[in-house]
């Protein structure tokens, strides 16, 4: 009877330890999946955002510093004359405002001068039809006469930092650039967050980590209010 009892007495005080063992197991666990997830969508957002954030960082650097990587326009121009039959087409057009130029204006555009203009609006005139061909790194424009067809066009080129850098700020990159941009944001966003919280999960073994987070908060916040005036 002695032995039941003290069995019993050692499996009452046994009970709570081993509870609070299973408790600290599956504390762990959860802290265990946690953590491969954010290290799977950390690695996963920076891989994504990779290429991306070395061409935003060194066209960071080249738009603050712009004066230096001044490059001067190289101008192509190109001459031709608008067969008879679609100067009857270009005559259709309203005397001004905007419009889409008829389908077969564009196409030979397209074959004659390697202009893609299916879709584009020009800008109408009495005397002209003014077509702006604007692009990353350069400009152009086709003009169309209304009287004689005469057609000038004209590309010019920056050079290749131009072109990155208005890849930057998205200018003149059109809708697929600029929906890259939207998503290069996102997953730069997701690297950002998931970088913090793992620095949330480890900051008890590296005491420095969050001195070093305020100095980055403090030190862009210090410059914006010190030396920053409206």
């Amino acid at each position: 009877m002695r032995s039941a009892g003290l069995a019993t007495k050692a499996a009452a005080e046994t009970a709570p330890e081993n509870g609070a063992e299973e408790a600290r197991r599956r504390a762990r666990g959860r802290r265990a999946f946690w953590l491969k997830q954010l290290y799977a969508w950390h690695w996963v957002s920076s891989a994504l955002c990779l290429v991306g954030m070395l061409l935003f960082t060194v066209t960071g650097f080249t738009l603050n510093h712009a004066g230096r990587f001044e490059a001067r326009a190289a101008v192509e121009s190109r001459d031709a004359v608008l067969p008879r039959d679609l100067r009857e087409a270009l005559a259709a057009l309203p005397a001004t405002g905007r419009a889409a130029l008829p389908g077969p204006l564009a196409d030979w555009l397209k074959g004659a001068l390697g202009v893609a203009a299916a879709g584009r609006e020009a800008e109408l005139s009495r005397s002209e039809v003014l077509l702006s061909l604007p692009r990353p790194g350069g400009d152009g424009f086709v003009s169309i006469g209304r009287s004689d067809g005469a057609v000038l066009y004209e590309r010019s080129s920056r050079g290749w930092i131009s072109y990155l850098n208005d890849l930057h700020k998205g200018r003149n990159a059109g809708a697929a650039w600029s929906l890259f941009i939207d998503l290069f944001a996102g997953a730069c966003l997701i690297f950002c967050l998931t970088g913090l919280i793992l620095l949330h999960f480890h900051a008890g073994r590296r005491p420095a980590t969050w001195p070093v987070v305020g100095v980055g908060l403090a030190l862009p916040l210090g410059l914006a209010l010190l030396f920053i005036h409206a």
